[in-house]
């Protein structure tokens, strides 16, 4: 494959902050969309932190506004305290009618989903988008059939034979080739179980994907399981409007299924935390999607979409996952938990959260060489 140029640091970050302002303002819209549907007063909508360099305020008193730091944003709900919505105390004292306006005083399963809505949102953006590319550009897929068996490959040492077709792959129903790939890939080494269709009758195998170590066009380094089988022609049909829902659906669920896989490996030692990207090699994916065009463009914010409602619903505090996980446990106690304990659990999520987020910062530096550059100029 030839090697295409890196794309400019400007078209990098012009590209990022378009990816992230677009998801930030659908991610928060949900929260504030359900908040309206539910009459919750919300004072702020902003898309990026920091001092305001554009903004208005509507007629229902919502502040919306773009902050310098374009690195997230909030919907801020009337009467919050904190991060953790504890309302200010002298709020008791208000009226029923206005109290009723106030988020804090909502019944708990009207805030659950407005915190839900938020990743929520995101999961419909990526479904939507990914419907519009498979009626506009068409959907491109392969039947899950081996067309060739590679000798001495782990396919052919499974038992796996030309014409076979593949219907599941650890549990999994396959329904194109790719499904296929994208379980394997993620299993180097590990043994899976196959479930194929030969001459009417279906065969339980079981094989151990090798490992491939595969170089894109911009010179990026992935390692990835691989079985051996090699399939036939690939397909590009443009969908209609149901066709192309139930593939974006089903696409949104593989990605999701498969970023939980990933977590898990990660978490249980399998895969090594330095292959997690951060916000740099977010930017750089950003830029290398831009120059390759709308159609590789529009694909990479569907899957990034998919990653912020997917990390979101996360179970930490400080992000809307540790939100539900409070809700549950008042839903059960009948009460909110201290205000001390809430306070100390979003304080211990957002330490978390910025250990995170520079370990992930030096992994990106350590990909781009920055270490070992600096290694040489100190020696």
């Amino acid at each position: 494959m030839e090697a295409v140029a890196q794309p400019g640091i400007g078209l990098s970050a012009l590209a990022f902050v378009l990816v992230l302002g677009i998801l930030v303002f659908v991610h928060e819209y949900g929260h504030y969309g359900m908040a309206r549907l539910f009459g919750i007063r919300v004072d702020v909508f902003s898309v990026g932190f920091g001092r305001e360099i554009l903004g208005f305020t509507d007629r229902r008193g919502t502040r919306w506004k773009i902050g310098w730091i374009p690195l997230g944003g909030y919907a801020k709900f009337a009467g919050d305290m904190n991060a953790a919505s504890q309302p200010d105390p002298s709020l008791l004292a208000l009226p029923d009618a206005e109290k009723a306006q106030l988020f804090q005083f909502r019944p708990v399963w009207q805030r659950a989903l407005v915190v839900a809505a938020g990743p929520g949102i995101n999961f419909l953006f990526a479904i939507l988008l990914f419907a519009g590319f498979f009626m506009t550009f068409g959907h491109q897929f392969t039947p899950p059939v081996a067309g060739k068996v590679l000798a001495d490959s782990p396919a052919a040492a499974a038992g796996i034979l030309p014409g076979d077709r593949v219907l599941e792959v650890d549990g999994r129903k396959v329904n194109r080739f790719e499904d296929m790939v994208r379980v394997v890939a993620l299993k180097p080494g590990e043994p899976i179980t196959l479930v194929v269709a030969r001459g009417g009758a279906e065969l339980r195998l079981v094989a151990t994907p090798g490992t491939r170590t595969e170089v894109d066009r911009f010179g990026n380094r992935y390692v990835k399981g691989r079985l051996g089988i090699e399939s036939g022609p690939p397909v590009v049909e443009r969908r209609g409007p149901l066709s192309a829902l139930a593939w974006a659906v089903d696409e949104t669920v593989q990605m999701t299924r498969l970023m939980a896989e990933t977590l898990v490996q990660v978490v249980t030692g399998r895969r090594a935390l330095d292959e997690l990207g951060g916000p740099l090699k977010i930017a750089q994916f950003a830029g290398q999607s831009a120059a390759l065009g709308l159609a590789s463009f529009i694909t990479f914010m569907a899957l990034i979409s998919i990653n912020l409602g997917f990390v979101n619903l996360l179970p930490i505090p400080a992000l809307d996952g540790g939100h539900l996980l409070l809700y549950a446990a008042e839903a059960v106690r009948r009460r909110p938990l201290e205000p001390r304990l809430q306070e100390l659990a979003f304080l211990s999520g957002f330490v978390l959260l910025i250990s995170l987020m520079l370990l992930l910062t030096m992994n990106d530096l350590a990909s781009f060489g920055i270490w070992e550059g600096l290694k040489s100029w100190a020696g």
